[in-house]
């Protein structure tokens, strides 16, 4: 028994904390943030109303084909009009788009609304790799710290990470802290894109875009430029690693120090 036991669990591969697409992936990757919770729960609400509207939609459709057509109405009916019918199609779809727009707006402002951040992080695309700057921290010699984010080809990934997502040098910041992103380009239009993480941000040349981040839990965050950027623009990725505080400070010593 304890032999079919192993073998059970040696046939299926070990889950991580990573969060990526899957294949033939149709929903959404696991929220991270509020932000991406919210987004979710207004695609959600928004579904109710989709459906709604269409099965009602087809259902007029084929009332209409089925009742009036020249086999069972011979005689066409004279009506050109009406007055409250024409008042309640125009009333109706005003106030599902007021029900909508409530959610939406909050939303909308809760994305760029920047929360006092604890941490800034400096983003800067490049053809065709990220580099990040944390500009909060200096070393004995006054300088930040600094480093370039790279894809690893796909002969030097080790067993279990993921194509075309894994990078050298990831991005580390911590769990539970308001971090500011400044996102820019060296060369040409990029986006900074992690759909976990519900950020989609526009890294444009001579140009700072800025976005907040606030994750809820521990893990591994994938995503890539979003932005047609030139014969490379699939191969730089994006990957966040959220840790505790004591980690990243851990972390943050440990670049100092280098």
């Amino acid at each position: 028994m304890s032999f079919v036991i192993v073998l059970f669990f040696l046939s299926y591969p070990i889950v991580g904390l990573s969060d990526a697409a899957e294949n033939w992936q149709l929903g959404f990757q696991d929220p991270a943030t509020p932000i991406m919770e919210g987004i979710i729960n207004l695609h959600h609400d928004l579904m109710f109303f989709v459906c709604v509207i269409s099965i009602f939609v087809t259902w007029m459709l084929i009332r209409t084909l089925w009742h009036f057509n020249q086999y069972r109405s011979e005689i066409p009916s004279s009506l050109s009009h009406g007055t409250l019918i024409e008042i309640i199609w125009t009333v109706t779809p005003a106030f599902i788009l007021l029900v909508i727009a409530i959610p939406s707006f909050s939303l909308l402002y809760a994305m760029d609304e920047i929360i006092s951040p604890a941490i800034t992080i400096k983003t800067l695309g490049h053809q065709w790799y990220w580099s990040y700057e944390y500009s909060d921290y200096l070393n004995e010699q006054s300088e930040s710290i600094a480093y370039d984010s790279y894809m690893i080809p796909e002969e030097d990934l080790d067993f279990g990470q993921l194509r075309l997502l894994e990078v050298d040098n990831r991005m580390v910041i911590p769990i539970n802290t308001h971090v500011r992103l400044i996102v820019s380009a060296a060369d040409v239009l990029h986006s900074w894109a992690v759909p976990s993480l519900g950020i989609k941000c526009d890294a444009i040349p001579g140009r700072l875009n800025q976005t907040s981040l606030f994750i809820k839990r521990e893990g591994v965050y994938y995503g890539q430029c979003s932005e047609i950027c030139g014969i490379n623009h699939g191969f730089m990725p994006i990957v966040v690693e959220a840790v505790s505080l004591p980690k990243y400070i851990f972390w943050i010593s440990n670049k100092l120090s280098e």
